[in-house]
């Protein structure tokens, strides 16, 4: 008889570890536990069955696969968390002998200095590893950037923190590789390309933030001591690429009086910069040309002949007209098939750095300085000023200066300048001394463009500049959308009008309700001259009173009624026999173009003359292509239900459920983009009333 088996020993049992088995097991405190977690990239794991893994009666909460475990133990740190926890051992005996001096010599001179070297190496193999894993951290070292010094985050990591992140943005803007950007109510988003990969993180604005009591800092320190880690690797990588001194030189008193960027002092290593900056940029342009020469050489000898030969003669016109290959177009050949996906140009760094080469930009006191510096400079303009209240150091030229060309307010409208005065006014405003007038800030400069802090944006975020009048001061902005929401098939895109993506349906609806007002707007008309008739009537039976001559009250209808029967050889009986003998109210119930027709063929008749083609109004010829549209949209629907019912039939049941899932989704999501679409025809409706 075999040996019965220890619980716990095999099976999934054995590959689980319990957060208290793990620190008994590395001999660590809880604390220095998480940390270690932290730095090696260890998480807490979720068996299947909590009852099976777990040693106990009681199912445990947190579970470590028992791999990582043990890996852990191998860990260099492990020792210098005992070295630590030794040294506060002899540090709380000084201090319980009262020796001071003691103890802040042992903490001067016996405190062990962790380095995470090993474990950036480690977890990023290659740099393109450690630049996928950068949004997190640039997002954590952003927001500690702008916290303000408490007890529990240090002055010292804060100062840290700025300078990584200025360091960065420093080869943002000298390489050009910031892409798109956004403001959002968490803050400002930001992206950029790196060697190929898009880079995503979020920076905080530039509030006075309250570090609440709720928010343990002590796990978010060891995340940034970590990241700073991190990113102090990947800024030596990055500035010795493109050949500069790392670190660059920092100027701290610059850095006091509010200069930030302008702190930084970027050093060519070698006179290599420009060589290595234009050696990345070409990188992309030689693969593309190694990769249409191979595509001609895999070509047949006859086809590439004729195609030389057809395309010599054009060569240098194409090259000239056409610096850049142009896109391909896909077309779809079946008209009910769903809309093709057009590739679109991605901005490279060579365009980006030209956006805003040309211009010299003065930021206003309300103006956020900081992100707009940085966008500005990043995407080719080498020109930008600001007040000197905002940090004098750094900036390029002041209000007045004549170079500037676009000035960003965030303020309501400018007004213009005054106009120069006429031969005999007096300007009350004149300075004694100088005899000019003062200059004044709220007044416009001619021939400078004045733009609101979102045409910065926009402008990146479509690759090309916006019209200015639209962003003037104290205009209503256009909407700012995120560059990286893309309409789905189906879903309400802001960026089209309504006319562009509402369905049949949804315009015939319109249509009814555009009748319906023009029929209110009649009424109300119809009812002003009803009391202009009333009027007229009120004022002839006044006249009547005062013995006036008799009134004929030719505007009622008993009246005329009464006309009729007596003079049947009147107009009543032509009107009688012009209708074919149809009452008025029946003319009026005729709803349909046919009756209609028939209806003008009995006119033609009654008064002797050849009937006609029918003469439709407008209102007419609109229901009517109404009709047919709603018949053939009628028609394809029913088919294309047959169709897909039909398909279904022949279809496994998996196939049929994932299609029932998709199709709840899609008309859930047709459902949405139509109440937002009804939501923005009431707000156009209401604007053009108003």
């Amino acid at each position: 008889m075999g040996r019965e088996k220890k619980k716990g020993t095999s099976g999934s049992a054995k590959n689980y570890l319990t957060r208290s088995q793990a620190v008994r097991k590395l001999q660590i405190s809880l604390a220095d536990f998480r940390r270690l977690c932290i730095f090696k990239g260890i998480y807490p794991r979720e068996p299947r069955s909590k009852k099976r893994v777990s040693k106990s009666s009681t199912p445990s909460t947190t579970f470590y696969y028992t791999k990582d475990i043990h890996y852990l133990l191998h860990e260099p740190l492990l020792n210098k968390f005992r070295d630590q926890k030794s040294l506060a051992k002899k540090i709380s005996k000084a201090l319980g002998r009262n020796e001071v001096s003691d103890a802040s010599r042992l903490e001067r001179n016996l405190k062990p200095r962790m380095r995470l070297d090993h474990i950036i190496k480690e977890r990023y193999p290659t740099f393109v590893d450690a630049l996928r894993d950068l949004d997190d951290a640039l997002s954590m070292l952003f927001l500690f950037a702008n916290l303000p010094s408490t007890a529990e985050v240090p002055a010292k990591i804060i100062a840290k923190c700025q300078r990584l992140t200025l360091e960065f943005e420093h080869y943002l803007i000298r390489t050009h590789s910031l892409r798109k950007s956004f403001l959002s109510i968490k803050g400002i988003y930001y992206q950029a390309t790196i060697q190929g990969q898009d880079i995503l993180w979020l920076v905080p604005y530039k509030f006075v933030q309250r570090t609440g009591a709720d928010v343990d800092y002590r796990i978010m320190a060891t995340f940034v001591e970590f990241y700073t880690t991190l990113l102090g690797f990947v800024n030596f990588r990055l500035y010795t690429s493109i050949g500069l001194v790392y670190p660059p030189t920092f100027d701290s008193k610059s850095e006091e009086q509010g200069a930030e960027l302008g702190a930084f002092q970027l050093e060519p290593r070698n006179g290599e910069e420009q060589q290595q900056i234009e050696g990345a940029m070409d990188v992309e342009t030689n693969e593309k040309a190694q990769a249409e020469a191979d595509r001609l050489l895999s070509l047949p000898e006859e086809q590439s002949e004729q195609n030389g030969q057809g395309d010599e003669a054009d060569g240098v016109e194409d090259a000239e007209e056409n610096p850049s290959s142009a896109l391909d177009t896909f077309a779809s050949i079946d008209e009910k098939a769903d809309t093709l996906l057009q590739p679109s140009a991605t901005a490279d760094s060579e365009t980006a750095g030209k956006l805003f080469e040309n211009f010299t930009v003065f930021l206003s006191r309300e103006a956020p300085r900081n992100p707009l510096e940085f966008i500005l400079k990043a995407f080719g303009c080498k020109r930008v000023g600001w007040d000197s209240s905002l940090g004098e150091p750094g900036a390029y030229c002041s209000e007045d200066d004549t170079r500037i060309t676009h000035q960003v307010v965030d303020r309501p409208d400018i007004p213009l300048p005054s106009p120069p005065l006429t031969d005999g006014e007096v300007d009350m405003d004149v300075d004694e001394v100088d005899g000019m007038p003062p200059t004044k800030s709220n007044e416009r400069v001619p021939g400078r463009i004045y733009v609101q802090p979102q045409w910065v944006w926009d402008s990146i975020n479509a690759g090309q500049l916006q019209r200015p009048d639209l962003y003037a001061p104290g205009a209503t902005l256009p909407p700012h959308l995120s560059p990286w929401v893309k309409a789905k098939r189906g879903a309400y895109d802001p960026t089209l009008s309504l006319a562009e993506q509402e369905t049949a349906a949804e315009a015939e609806m319109e249509d009814e309700e555009d009748e319906i007002e023009e029929g209110k707007a009649g009424e109300e008309v119809e009812g002003v001259r009803g009391d202009g008739e009333a009027r007229k009537l009120e004022e002839a039976l006044k006249d009547e009173e005062d013995g006036g001559m008799d009134v004929n009250l030719a505007g009622s209808e008993d009246d005329e009624s009464e006309d009729d029967e007596v003079e049947p050889n009147g107009e009543a009986a032509v009107d009688e026999a012009e209708w074919g003998g149809l009452s008025g109210d029946e003319v009026e119930d005729i709803g349909d173009s046919a009756a209609r027709q028939a209806q003008a063929e009995l006119e033609a008749e009654a008064l002797g003359r050849t009937p006609a083609p029918a003469s439709t109004s407008a209102k007419d010829k609109r229901k009517k292509e109404r009709e047919v549209a709603q018949a053939k949209r009628k028609r394809d629907e029913r088919e294309r239900l047959e169709d897909i019912d039909r398909r279904k039939g022949m279809a496994s049941r998996k196939f049929r459920k994932s299609y029932e899932k998709m199709a709840y989704s899609n008309a859930r999501t047709d459902e949405e983009a139509e109440k937002l679409r009804a939501k923005r025809r009431k707000i156009e409706r209401g604007v053009v009333k108003s």
